[in-house]
């Protein structure tokens, strides 16, 4: 073992151990990664979220709101954050956000390495031009911004899926104009995020093809069902996976060419045994805070510990009833059934031994390629 091996290999075995007693206690650990949910407005009407449907006169929190939450002390450990909604791109002053995030940077949050932010692609002019504007001062500021565009279908199912006319053309425009700002821009990193549906099962290659011809990352899970983060319960019937579907996304996640084998090979195994094994250190290093500011510890767990707008954010990370559902996180019915793919990027490093095992399993220049390419090294 080399010894760059050797030292990941020990940090890990210790946040192993630390991430275990943090659990038995329910002690929070530094938050390292945080989504925010700027807004739950959308110019979309997916067929598997129902974010869109919360009323427009609920309010959104301002961006000096934001500011001052991500100003606490609690985030100066901060690595990654996530910008998503709703659509974020439909607020114009979205950018002011971004160069509120730039201000912050030298004493509030010293550590943060990336913004990425989740788009549907479709206000492609308000996506190029603010993305344009900002990137350079990203770039004095040592950030990386990652635009991941919603992408579920290659052609004009896309249209039907995301119930809004000319999706597959704004999207695909978006995503162009991505990629030419990406060539004079080496911190802009883009991406495609895809939603399994029993509608877009027979997309999946078309979608990778079409990723690795852009020069895309891809995140390609199945849709959750979930009373927290999407809203939509009352749409599980629609989005019910066939046999014949699970068969089909077993057969794809076997491919040896995917290139975030942990995912791949967790989802296979969910799908054959039926219970989802992989780690997670929702409310130990990440949590979620909704448009409204309401703090959930996974945005999948529709269960929230309260609200920075009338509590201090350091108080609800570290309040009683955090603690308690920190104790339940990995053993309750949504964590057994969770296809999420993102929040085990957050997990792996802080829970140690799963990664660790992938380290030992894995040729060392093939895990540290990895390790890169997945962004992990923010974390270690």
């Amino acid at each position: 073992m080399t010894d760059s091996a050797f030292k990941l290999a020990l940090r890990l075995l210790k946040n192993g151990i630390r991430y275990r007693w943090q659990h038995f206690w329910g002690k929070p650990g530094t938050p390292q990664a945080l989504s925010l949910e700027v807004t739950h407005d959308c110019v979309a009407r997916c067929v598997m979220c129902n974010i869109w449907k919360i009323p427009r006169d609920v309010p959104n929190l301002d961006i000096s709101q934001w500011l001052e939450l991500l100003a606490s002390d609690l985030f100066a450990d901060i690595r990654e954050l996530d910008i998503t909604g709703g659509e974020p791109f439909i607020r114009d002053d979205l950018i002011d956000l971004f160069l509120g995030i730039c201000e912050l940077k030298h004493k509030s949050l010293p550590a943060l390495r990336s913004i990425a932010v989740t788009t549907n692609g479709f206000l492609t002019d308000a996506v190029v031009s603010t993305v344009e504007n900002i990137l350079p001062t990203f770039q004095k500021k040592g950030l990386d911004l990652v635009v991941v565009c919603a992408l579920d279908a290659v052609g004009a199912l896309h249209n039907r899926i995301r119930n809004y006319p000319d999706a597959w053309p704004k999207v695909s425009k978006t995503l162009a104009e991505l990629a030419l700002l990406r060539n004079r821009h080496p911190n802009l990193i883009v991406g495609l995020k895809t939603t399994i549906l029993p509608l877009n099962i027979d997309e999946l290659h078309k979608i990778s093809k079409f990723a690795a011809a852009g020069g895309f990352f891809t995140i390609i899970s199945p849709c959750i069902i979930t009373e927290g983060r999407y809203l939509n319960p009352n749409r599980a019937k629609d989005l019910y996976f066939r046999p014949e579907d699970v068969r089909k996304m077993i057969e794809y996640f076997s491919n040896d060419q995917l290139r975030w084998r942990f995912h791949a090979a967790a989802l296979v195994d969910f799908y054959k045994t039926g219970t989802m094994k992989k780690p997670c250190s929702c409310g130990f290093n990440y949590f979620f805070v909704r448009s409204n500011g309401e703090i959930f510890l996974c945005p999948l767990i529709g269960e929230s510990v309260g609200n920075i707008t009338t509590t201090g954010v350091s108080e609800l990370f570290y309040s009683n009833k955090a603690g308690c559902i920190r104790k339940k996180i990995g053993k309750m019915p949504q964590c057994r059934e969770c296809t999420e793919p993102g929040l085990e990027r957050y997990s792996l490093p802080c829970e140690g031994l799963h990664y660790l095992r992938l380290l030992l399993k894995m040729r060392r220049e093939d895990f540290f390629r990895l390790h890169e390419h997945m962004g992990l090294d923010k974390y270690l």
